[in-house]
């Protein structure tokens, strides 16, 4: 299995901050040791590694983990489904509403 995390730089030149949320909760956790791989989208740069692979893949929204195994590849936008589907870590139900709702500005409790 192959893991890439692809984090993203702002055009403004700072780091995307959920990038970065999710980049410390991955080393906070030990689990930065399963990544294969870091790749930075930088929106200055639409030629940077990360912009390309995110074009290729169809992919808008930062970070994302590219997960390829057995020749399939799966790409994941949330970083608790992440977590719990390839890193094996339990997650509540209410962190992964709550990263749903952050990724959804448009979306409301009920």
């Amino acid at each position: 299995m192959k893991i890439t995390f692809v984090k993203k730089i702002l055009a403004s030149g700072d780091p995307c901050p959920k990038c970065a949320d999710v980049e410390q909760r991955l080393q906070a956790t030990g689990q930065m040791e399963r990544i294969d791989e870091t790749i930075v989208a930088d929106e200055r740069n639409p030629e940077s590694p990360g912009m390309v692979l995110a074009r290729e893949l169809e992919v808008n929204r930062a970070p994302f983990f590219v997960v390829e195994q057995d020749g399939e590849t799966k790409v994941y936008t949330v970083y608790f489904k992440f977590a719990k589907e390839v890193l094996g870590k339990k997650t509540s139900v209410a962190e992964q509403g709550k990263e749903i709702l952050n990724d959804n500005p448009d979306l409301d409790f009920i």
